[in-house]
Order: C-alpha cells, then sequence, then structure tokens
C-alpha cells in the first residue's frame, strides 16, 4: 500500500507515512481472546486490512509478563496507525492491559460483527476532547463524596475519561438498603442534552453526581456512558444491582 499523501510506500496497510507524516487510517477495530488478537485497520467506511497477533497464555508467575509482552505487541501495531480511536472488544484482561500501553481513545463495542459496526457506525462526528486535568473537573456547592478514598478512585476513574468536563457532586441520601459488598458506582442513562449520572453506593448511603460531558444528544451521551461503566468495571467498581 502507498501512502495517500505523498505515493511512499507502507510497510502495512494503513501505517502512518514517516515521510509525509500523514496518516492512513482513522479507526483500528481490536477484537482480543486471550490467545489471539485480530487488529482491522478502516479509513472513513473502507477495510485497508487486518493483522493477527497470537499468544501462548502462561499461568502462574509468568502470566504477567506473558500477558504483557502480548499486549506490547498489540499496542505497537496500534502506535504505526495513530488512529484517531481504538474500538475494541472480547477479552476484558487484554484489552485493559492494550490500554494501558496507550493513550489513543478507546471505544468499547459489543457486536456479533465489530468490523461492520464500526465501519457503519464509528465514522459518525468525533466527540471534543477534554484537556482540562481530571483534578479540576471536580466541582459544585457539595464537596462531600461517600466512601472515602475509594469513593474518590472511582470519581477520578470517571474524571479520567476525555469525553467528560465536570462531575457535580449530589447530596447523599443515607436511607437507602444497607450492603456489606463496599462502594459500587454505576452510570446511568444519557439525557437528551448527552450528560448522565454517576450513582455511587456505600452502605445504605446513596449519592447521585452529575457528570457533565461533551456529548451533544442522548445517543452520543450513551456512548460515553458505555464507556464509563466499561471503566467502572475494569476498576473493580461494580454495581451491585
Amino acid at each position: 500500500m502507498e501512502c495517500r499523501q505523498c505515493g511512499s510506500a507502507l510497510e502495512k496497510p494503513g501505517d502512518f507515512c514517516l515521510i509525509c507524516r500523514e496518516s492512513n487510517a482513522d479507526r483500528v477495530v481490536l477484537e482480543c481472546d486471550r490467545d489471539r488478537a485480530t487488529l482491522t485497520v478502516l479509513r472513513d467506511e473502507r477495510v485497508l486490512g487486518a493483522t493477527t497477533v497470537t499468544t501462548t497464555p502462561e499461568g502462574g508467575e509468568r502470566k504477567r509478563t506473558e500477558l504483557r509482552n502480548f499486549a506490547g505487541r498489540l499496542a505497537d501495531e496500534i502506535r504505526r496507525k495513530r488512529p484517531e480511536g481504538v474500538y475494541a472488544t472480547g477479552d476484558r484482561e487484554v484489552i485493559r492491559t492494550v490500554r494501558g500501553h496507550l493513550h489513543h481513545q478507546f471505544y468499547r463495542i459489543d457486536d456479533p460483527d465489530p468490523v461492520e459496526y464500526v465501519r457503519t457506525h464509528g465514522g459518525s462526528r468525533s466527540l471534543d476532547v477534554v484537556e482540562t486535568p481530571p483534578s479540576e473537573k471536580l466541582g459544585g456547592s457539595h464537596s462531600t463524596l461517600i466512601g472515602g478514598r475509594t469513593g474518590m478512585r472511582a470519581i477520578g476513574t470517571v474524571t479520567r475519561h476525555p469525553h467528560v468536563k465536570k462531575v457535580i457532586p449530589g447530596p447523599i441520601d443515607a436511607g437507602g438498603t444497607g450492603s456489606q459488598s463496599g462502594l459500587r458506582a454505576k452510570v446511568t442513562r444519557a439525557g437528551g442534552d448527552g450528560n448522565v449520572r454517576l450513582l455511587l453506593r456505600d452502605g445504605s448511603s446513596v449519592q447521585e453526581n452529575r457528570v457533565v460531558t461533551t456529548a451533544w444528544d442522548r445517543e452520543t451521551g450513551e456512548r460515553v456512558r458505555e464507556d464509563l461503566n466499561e471503566a467502572l468495571v475494569d476498576d473493580g467498581f461494580v454495581d451491585g444491582q
């Protein structure tokens, strides 16, 4: 394949051109199993090519190193494309480890044909990225968060998201049903303005926190909600309901 800008030969389809510094791909679809992952490269609605990376899963003390190396190889393939976004599906552990290697925007998807889904749905208008540091995204008249440091970690998971502008803590309701499962978090369905709410539950206490996003309607807000809930799952804040 040749660079669409300068015509230089590319080693793999969709590679970023190091001659003219032009991007040749805009999205990568990452389909992960524990022992195999396929990266499909797209530009606009066209599939440019695919690469499959395999590993032999290890157990015990070797697992961490083997998984890190597998994720590193996948991350290297993504970096060479420099896409605007990565759409991932499959094994959560593999995806989480790959994500730790990269600074690209990740979107979780759940569809029987992920490449076709991204090809037809993933090219819509991109959401604005918020450059504000996560520590400056927390505001509002209520400064108390339930769950102490654990509650703050859950808030941090949300404020680190690139499409979150601000998290505004709400009042604490201590009249809920008690639970011994520790702090749980869940992002609720988006409103018509694209904003969502983060529910924190700790024992009998419940707190509803408003999350202002860069989404502009319910549909784009749902994209942010799904991604936030996936991040909360990865960080261990699975809602108890």
